[in-house]
């Protein structure tokens, strides 16, 4: 397995990103009365591009590995407001995943710690915590660990967001896994590029991975991190700097897990991108975003595409339903 392992740079860093700037709050303004108006058309010949691409087999995988979605409770959002022009995605959750590989066990997006509120909440800008507070109902990472049974050997995020690192405030000494660009990203200044995440990736092992590999489907990088190509991880920029997806081959075929790259799987099935507020506050670069849902539209059907929030399609890989 290809991972360095580096120092961990996070104890004794400000968990609190600074405050939203004037300018952010009116670019996040105008950009969601424009999402209102009408959504935003695709790129057909990016579109064309990929999709050529998009043919390209993938390379045969020597192991296969089970995937798990672990219990949450899902949530009603209003789905005319968080994307453009989109009806139909009404339910999301906070939701983490288990790869069984024969080598290890590997939990996806430690989602939720106990006490989300005063552990990770809190540390979000203020106009954020309304949009993103979880419900008393929501089931903590740990417990849903306990309940299937699962002791992970290493977590990998795929990105780092709250809602995708602070369930390990509740696993103390479980190593982290991320894309070394992130880690790059979520250590850089003395205050935090986003809340949340810094106290749940400070205190442990860090073990980090460079997109190495070589153009794979529509990507330009990935990096197999078994040496099998049972699990490679692609490049997924945009919603932040690092993030990844997670190419998995199973026995019933490709699952491609996106994290945030969209919240929900309509938006890769219609193109719609997240609405300006909050798209505008929570992706880094909107326009490389954008690009990345090109990228997951243009996928062969033979793959199934899986957003970290899309309660319905994670629901799939879940034991318990």
């Amino acid at each position: 397995m290809e991972l360095r392992t580096r120092p961990n740079p996070f104890a004794g860093l400000d968990s609190l990103p600074a405050a939203y700037t004037s300018r952010q709050l009116v670019e996040t303004a105008v950009a969601g009365a424009r999402s209102f108006v009408a959504p935003r058309r695709a790129d057909r010949r990016l579109l064309s591009s990929l999709s050529e691409r998009a043919q390209e087999p993938l390379p045969t995988a020597t192991r296969t590995v089970r995937l798990q979605t672990l219990r949450q409770r899902p949530r009603p959002v209003p789905s005319r407001v968080l994307y453009e022009g989109m009806p139909g995605a009404g339910r999301l959750s906070l939701q983490s995943f288990v790869v069984h590989h024969p080598e290890a066990t590997v939990l996806i997006d430690p989602a939720v710690p106990r006490d989300a509120d005063a552990q990770a909440v809190a540390e979000l800008q203020p106009l954020l915590r309304r949009i993103v507070r979880p419900p008393a109902t929501t089931i903590p990472t740990v417990e849903a660990l306990d309940a299937a049974g699962v002791r992970p050997d290493f977590a990998l995020s795929t990105h780092a967001h709250w809602d995708h690192v602070s369930g390990l405030l509740d696993l103390p000494g479980l190593p982290a896994v991320l894309h070394d660009e992130e880690l790059a990203w979520a250590a850089a200044g003395e205050q935090a590029p986003v809340g949340g995440v810094r106290r749940g990736l400070a205190d442990r092992e860090l073990r980090e991975f460079t997109l190495d590999g070589p153009p794979l489907l529509t990507f330009e990088r990935s990096h197999d991190l078994f040496g099998d190509g049972s699990v490679v991880l692609v490049d997924l920029a945009g919603h932040t700097p690092g993030s990844v997806g997670v190419l998995l081959a199973t026995e019933e075929g490709p699952v491609l897990l996106v994290g945030d790259a969209a919240w929900h799987g309509l938006q890769i099935d219609h193109l719609r991108q997240r609405s300006g507020f909050p798209g505008c506050l929570v992706d880094v670069d909107r326009e490389q975003t954008w690009r990345t849902l090109h990228r997951l539209h243009a996928l062969p059907s033979s793959v199934k595409v899986v957003p970290a929030h899309d309660h319905e399609r994670a629901s799939e890989w879940r034991s318990d339903e």
